[in-house]
């Protein structure tokens, strides 16, 4: 990989990570384009780790867009600030779900689901699940309404965080399901897509962390050690690549969250719900023409 394909790649994950499109359905048909992980399990183990890590770029963005509640929550959980430790609470509560599932299936859903029919199936799915959330709530940005952030229950938080789980199926948009879960159990668009985004801080963090320091199950037995995912990655691309993909993911993922917000305001999710659609028909297509593996 070179620093120019680490950057494509890096722009990818920072401009969908937070978009409700899926960052892992955009990095799988990216990698296949530009022949990345497609040689050997060990190159596809190296790929997918390096897709991983780079979230860490789309982690600092909202870190530094949303440090207030950040910086909110810790002195809530040091019993300095009452509404901080229930935003706190509300985060963990939505994020136990995806932890708890996701140990137990990620070695299935990574050996039968990353690949381009799900990835296809799941967009499409996602695209009209969009559409119809859009035409049964009516509750768009333009009326405003429902509850504020910290108005949101451990039982309402609960909810979402199990919509989450349904992201784990690749190209469905973790984000996707949080925004639509939010809305779904009364909060407003902002505060939706910020518990969205504040979610995401967590459960990415985690995800990474996973990833990067689990075993790497299947290869060589010099990767299946603690670190595993880490040392394949920095063994196969060095550090350069790494370095330019969290940049251009952290820069790319602050302007996307910045338009994302604004955009919701005024138009509504429907634009994503038609996007996912049509990508999903064109993507099937090249796999059709066998432009892309299946």
């Amino acid at each position: 990989m070179n620093p120019w394909q680490a950057f494509i790649l890096g722009l990818i994950e920072g401009i969908t990570e937070y978009l409700p499109i899926s960052s892992t359905g955009h990095l799988l048909v990216a990698q296949h384009l530009m022949g990345i992980g497609t040689q050997t399990q060990e190159a596809k183990a190296a790929a997918d780790t390096f897709a991983i890590c780079i979230q860490g770029g789309a982690i600092l963005a909202v870190l530094g867009l949303y440090y207030k509640r950040v910086i909110q929550m810790i002195r809530g959980i040091l019993g300095q600030h009452p509404e901080g430790l229930k935003l706190a609470v509300s985060i963990v509560v939505g994020f136990l779900p995806a932890a708890v599932i996701g140990l137990l299936l990620n070695d299935w859903i990574e050996q039968k689901l990353f690949g381009m029919w799900p990835v296809i199936v799941a967009w499409v799915i996602g695209g009209f699940m969009i559409l119809a959330t859009a035409w049964w709530g009516r509750r768009g940005p333009v009326k405003g309404g429902g509850k504020e952030l910290l108005e949101l229950s451990w039982k309402m938080a609960l909810l979402i965080g199990l919509l989450q789980c349904v992201a784990m199926w690749p190209g469905t948009s973790r984000s996707l399901m949080t925004i639509v879960g939010g809305l779904l159990v009364g909060l407003s668009v902002r505060a939706a897509v910020e518990y969205s985004f504040l979610l995401g801080l967590l459960t990415l963090t985690a995800a990474t962390a996973k990833k990067a320091v689990w075993k790497v199950h299947g290869l060589d037995a010099s990767y299946d050690v603690w670190f595993g995912g880490a040392k394949l990655m920095w063994e196969t691309y060095g550090a350069l690549p790494l370095m330019v993909g969290v940049v251009a993911a952290a820069v790319s993922a602050a302007l996307a969250v910045k338009w994302l917000v604004s955009y919701l305001q005024s138009h509504g999710l429907s634009l994503f719900g038609w996007y996912r659609i049509v990508l999903g028909m064109a993507i099937g297509g090249l796999v059709l023409l066998k432009v892309l593996p299946a």
